[in-house]
C-alpha cells in the first residue's frame, strides 16, 4: 500500500510500508502488549499533541512499533531516550528489549481531512469545531504510537486535554474531570488498536438508559433539532438490537456504556469502536427521507452492534478472516432488524445488499469469503467489499439454514465464550460450530468459505396436460458444485401455493416430490432466499412476470424476481430493454418502497449505460413516466410521493416543471421541497444546463451547511462547461486542502451520460493521472476517488483498451488496481449488453 505523512523534520511526503502479515505473526510471536497510557491535547489547531507510554512483554531483544508524527518530540524505551532517527518511515526500531518494557513517544501529530487518524472538521453552519478519531484499519499510528496490528490487544487509558466547553467522549466512561479542561477515561478491557477512538467538540448529548446500560446519541449543534426529534426512534433501535442480540448470544453486552456518534466528513457508514460507535451524521436526517433510507438507518445501528461481540469482544487473529467480522455483523444487522421494527429486512437484502455481493464474486478482484491469504494490510483494504459483507452474510444464513437455528446459535455461543476478549480465527469458530451441530463443517466450508464465485441455479420442467411431468434443478458454477439447501416456492395469482424444501448436490437435482403436481403461473428457485445463487426462470415464468409481480404477496419474493431479472440483464442474458418495459408494466403496483426505490434506480443505471446511446431519451421517458404514474398515486407525505419524485427528477427533462418547483408552483402535496431535495433539482437542471454557477451560488447561500457545500461542489463539477471540468479536474488530482467529502461529491459530479463528448479529453487524462495521484493520497481515499471518477460513460473498447495498459503496470497499489479492474469489467459487461441490444434490434427489424 502507497502511504504518505509529512515526515517529522522536513515537512515533505513519502511512502511508508504496509505491515504484512509475516511481519505480524513475528511480531506476534515476541511481543504481548499489556497497556497503553495514551495522553492527548487537542488544543492547537493545526497539530494536536499525543504522549504514549505503551507497556509490553517480549520474548526476543528486537521488534518495532508504528507511528505517523508530523513532528517527533521524543522516544524513550525503558528510561533511555532514543534518537528520533530511530524513526523509518512509519516504524520505531526497538532493539534491547527485555521480558518488561515500556515505550514512551511524544509526538506532535497532524490532523486529518481524510477520515483517517483524528480528523478536524470546522462547522460551516455556525463555526463550531469538531473532532473525531478513525483508527481503522492501520491509522491508529496516525493518532498515537503503538502496534498496530488487530491480534496485539490491550487495555487503552485514555487521557485529554480540551477546551472546556466541549464534549468528549471516547470508548470508556470518564472516571474523573481533575480541571473543567481535562478528561481521564477508565481503561478499557483489552482492545484492537483499530478499535481505539474519540470525539470531541461542540457536540450536543442526548441520554438514556436500558437495561442498565447507559446509552448516549451525539451530533453537530447544527443537527442537534433533528437528532432530538428522532432521538426516540434511534433509541428504540438501540434497545431492540439490545434485547434480540442479548437473547442470541447469551452472553450480555461487554462495554459498561454504549454512545453513538453521529460525525461529521465520515468515510465509512459507521465504524464499531466498543462503547462509541461513530456513525456519519447524514443519519441525522435533516430532509425527507423515506421508510427505505429509515431501515438502512436501523440495519446499520443493529450491524455496529452486533460487532460488539463479533469484531470487538472476539477479534480476528489476521485480516485474513476479516468475514468474522463483517459478514456476521451483516447477517445480525438484517436479522435482528427483521425482529423488530422492519419485519422485511431480509426483502431488502435480497434486492440490495446481495446484488453488490453478486457483481463482486464475478469480477476477476473476486476472492473466497475466508481468503486464504491477506499478505498485507493494503490487501486486505481492498477487501472490504461486497463479498465480504453480503456474500459472507448470505452464507451464514445458508449455513443456519443447513446445521439449524439452534445449532449455529449454539456454536456462536460456545465460540464467543471461548475466546472473549481474545482473537480467533476461521478454524476456531469452525470447531466450535461442527461442536454444536454434530456435522463435519470442513466439507461444507471449503466451496462455500474457501472458494470465490456464485452459482446459478435453473430450473427443468417437464410438463404435460397442466401438470409437472418431472422437476429437476441444474447448478452451474465457474469454479465448484456447492451443497445447497432451498425452498421451491408454487405460486398462483400471487399467492404461495406449497414450498418444498430441496438438498441439492451435484449438477442437476431431481424433485419427485414434485412430479405430477398442477403446474403454477410461477415456479421460483430459492424461495425465502435462504442461499447464496443466482437464480433464473422457465420460458413461462419469464412471461408472466408483469402480471405476476403485481399480485405476490410476498415482498422477499418479489425482492427476488427483480434480482433474477436484472441478473439476466447484468449478464446479456436479456436485453436491458427488458428490465424498463417490467418496471413499466409492474412496478407502479409495489406496495414495498425499497423494491421501488431500489428497481427505479436501477432502471437509471440502465437507461444511463446499458441501453445503446440512440435508445437513451426514450429509456429516461420510460421512467419519468413510470415516476408520474407512481406520483400521482401515492399518498402525500409519504415514502411513496418522495421516491418517485427523486425517480422523476433524475429522468425527466421538463425544466420548466423543476424550475417551477424551485419557485414554489406546482409542488406535489404533501411533498417537502426542503434542503436536499432542493439541491437534486437543482443539480437536475445543471446537468441539462439550464442552471449555471450563479444558480449554485445561491442555493449555497439558502443552505450554508456541510451538506449544502457537498452538494455545491456536485453541482459545480456537473456544470457543462470546459471549464468546469478543467476546474474540477485540477480539485480532484491536485488539490490536497479539500476534505474527504467534498472531494468525493466532486468526484460524483464530473461525469454525467449527457456530457459524454465533454468529458471525453479526460477519458485519456484518469489513465494517464491516476498512479501519480494514488501516490499523493492514502489508500482509502485513492479507492474511492478512483472508483468515482472512472470514465464509466465512455462505453468504447478503447476505454477498455486504455485501462488494460494502465493494468499492466507492476506500480500500481491495491488501492488504485482494484477500482480499475472491477470498472472495467463492468464496462465489459456494458458493451455486452449493448451488443445484445443491437442483436436483438437487427433481429427485430429482419
Amino acid at each position: 500500500m502507497i502511504r504518505m505523512r509529512a515526515a517529522y523534520s522536513t515537512g515533505r511526503m513519502e511512502h511508508m510500508p504496509s505491515l504484512t502479515r509475516a511481519e505480524a505473526e513475528r511480531r506476534a510471536a515476541i511481543v504481548d502488549v499489556a497497556s497503553y497510557d495514551v495522553d492527548l491535547d487537542l488544543t492547537a489547531a493545526t497539530t494536536f499533541r499525543c504522549r504514549t507510554a505503551i507497556r509490553f512483554h517480549a520474548r526476543g531483544d528486537e521488534t518495532f512499533a508504528e507511528v505517523k508524527p508530523d513532528r517527533l518530540i521524543s522516544v524513550r524505551l525503558n528510561g533511555a531516550d532514543l534518537d528520533p532517527a530511530v524513526l523509518d518511515g512509519n516504524r520505531l526500531v526497538l532493539t534491547g528489549l527485555g521480558k518488561n518494557n515500556e515505550l514512551v513517544v511524544e509526538a506532535d501529530m497532524a490532523y486529518s481531512n481524510t477520515g483517517e487518524g483524528l480528523h478536524r472538521f470546522v462547522d460551516p453552519a455556525d463555526g463550531r469545531t469538531y473532532l473525531y478519531a478513525m483508527t481503522f484499519l492501520d491509522e491508529a499510528q496516525r493518532v498515537f504510537a503503538c502496534f498496530d496490528q488487530p491480534d496485539l490487544k490491550a487495555t487503552f487509558a485514555l487521557s485529554v486535554t480540551a477546551d472546556p466547553q466541549w464534549t468528549v467522549i471516547a470508548n470508556a466512561p470518564v472516571a474523573s474531570r481533575p480541571s473543567p479542561d481535562r478528561w481521564v477515561f477508565a481503561p478499557t478491557p483489552p482492545l484492537a488498536t483499530y478499535l481505539v477512538t474519540l470525539a470531541a467538540g461542540a457536540y450536543h448529548p442526548v441520554y438514556r438508559e436500558h437495561d442498565g446500560i447507559p446509552l448516549g446519541l451525539f451530533c453537530r449543534a447544527s443537527l442537534a433539532s433533528y437528532l432530538d426529534r428522532d432521538a426516540d426512534e434511534l433509541f428504540a433501535i438501540t434497545e431492540n438490537s439490545f434485547d434480540r442480540l442479548h437473547e442470541l448470544f447469551g452472553i450480555r453486552y461487554p462495554f459498561v456504556k454504549y454512545d453513538q456518534a453521529f460525525v461529521p466528513e465520515f468515510n465509512a457508514g459507521a465504524m464499531e469502536n466498543p462503547g462509541c460507535v461513530t456513525l456519519r451524521d447524514d443519519m441525522v436526517f435533516r430532509s425527507a427521507v423515506t421508510d427505505f433510507e429509515r431501515e438502512r438507518r436501523a440495519v446499520t445501528m443493529a450491524h455496529e452492534m452486533a460487532h460488539m461481540w463479533f469484531g470487538d469482544l472476539v477479534t480476528m487473529r489476521w485480516w485474513d478472516d476479516l468475514w468474522l467480522n463483517e459478514s456476521f455483523a451483516e447477517y445480525l444487522g438484517y436479522r435482528v432488524s427483521a425482529a423488530g421494527d422492519y419485519p422485511n429486512a431480509w426483502a431488502t437484502f435480497a434486492i440490495r445488499s446481495k446484488a453488490r455481493g453478486y457483481a463482486a464474486d464475478q469480477r476477476p478482484s473476486t476472492h473466497p469469503v475466508a481468503a486464504a491469504d491477506v499478505a498485507d494490510a493494503a490487501q486486505a483494504l481492498t477487501n472490504f467489499d461486497g463479498i465480504s459483507y453480503a456474500k459472507g452474510a448470505a452464507v451464514l444464513r445458508q449455513l443456519a439454514t443447513w446445521v439449524g437455528d439452534e445449532a449455529f446459535l449454539a456454536g456462536l455461543r460456545a465460540h464467543i465464550a471461548a475466546h472473549s476478549y481474545g482473537n480467533a480465527t476461521l478454524g476456531d469458530l469452525l470447531d466450535a460450530l461442527t461442536e454444536a451441530s454434530g456435522r463435519d463443517l470442513a466439507a461444507w466450508a471449503e466451496p462455500w468459505l474457501r472458494i470465490a464465485q456464485v452459482d446459478t441455479l435453473r430450473p427443468r420442467l417437464a410438463i404435460a396436460d397442466g401438470h409437472y411431468e418431472s422437476v429437476a434443478i441444474e447448478q452451474s458454477s465457474p469454479t465448484v458444485e456447492r451443497p445447497h439447501r432451498i425452498g421451491i416456492g408454487l405460486y398462483d395469482r400471487g399467492r404461495r401455493r406449497t414450498t418444498v424444501d430441496v438438498d441439492l448436490s451435484g449438477g442437476v437435482t431431481p424433485v419427485p416430490s414434485l412430479s405430477g403436481q398442477p403446474t403454477a403461473d410461477l415456479f421460483l428457485l430459492n424461495d425465502g432466499d435462504l442461499t447464496y445463487a443466482k437464480v433464473r426462470l422457465d420460458d413461462s415464468g419469464w412471461a408472466c412476470l408483469p402480471s405476476q409481480l403485481p399480485t405476490l404477496e410476498d415482498p422477499t419474493a418479489r425482492a427476488l424476481l427483480w434480482g433474477a431479472v436484472w441478473d439476466a440483464v447484468w449478464d446479456a442474458e436479456r436485453p436491458a430493454a427488458d428490465y424498463l418495459t417490467l418496471m413499466a408494466a409492474a412496478l407502479p403496483a409495489e406496495r414495498s418502497v425499497v423494491i421501488l426505490a431500489q428497481v427505479l434506480h436501477t432502471a437509471q443505471e440502465v437507461a444511463d449505460r446499458l441501453v445503446p446511446e440512440s435508445a437513451r431519451s426514450e429509456a429516461l421517458r420510460v421512467i419519468a413516466a413510470t415516476g408520474s404514474r407512481i406520483l400521482a398515486g401515492a399518498a402525500a407525505g409519504g415514502s411513496h410521493q418522495l421516491a418517485a419524485v427523486r425517480a422523476l427528477v433524475n429522468s425527466t427533462v421538463e425544466t420548466e416543471l423543476m424550475r417551477g418547483w424551485l419557485a414554489g408552483d406546482g409542488v406535489p402535496d404533501g411533498l417537502a421541497l426542503d434542503a436536499d431535495l432542493r439541491w437534486q433539482v437543482l443539480h437536475r437542471l445543471v446537468v441539462l444546463g439550464t442552471a449555471d454557477a450563479g444558480d449554485i451560488d445561491a442555493e449555497l447561500a439558502r443552505d450554508r451547511t456541510a451538506g449544502g457545500a457537498e452538494w455545491a461542489a456536485r453541482c459545480r463539477a456537473s456544470l457543462p462547461s470546459a471549464e468546469a471540468k478543467e476546474r474540477a479536474w485540477q480539485l480532484i488530482t491536485t488539490d490536497l486542502s479539500v476534505s474527504n467529502r467534498v472531494l468525493a461529491a466532486t468526484c460524483h459530479g464530473f461525469w454525467q451520460p449527457e456530457q459524454v463528448a465533454l468529458g471525453e479529453p479526460y477519458v485519456s487524462r484518469y489513465f494517464a493521472e491516476m498512479p501519480e495521484v494514488a501516490a499523493r493520497r492514502t489508500a482509502w481515499m485513492v479507492q474511492g476517488l478512483a472508483a468515482a471518477v472512472y470514465p464509466r460513460f465512455a462505453v468504447a473498447e478503447s476505454t477498455r483498451a486504455a485501462a488494460r495498459e494502465l493494468l499492466a503496470r507492476d506500480d500500481l497499489s491495491p488501492a488504485l488496481r482494484r477500482p480499475v479492474v472491477d470498472a472495467d469489467d463492468d464496462l465489459r459487461r456494458v458493451l455486452a449488453a449493448r451488443a445484445l441490444a443491437a442483436r436483438v434490434s437487427v433481429a427485430a427489424r429482419a
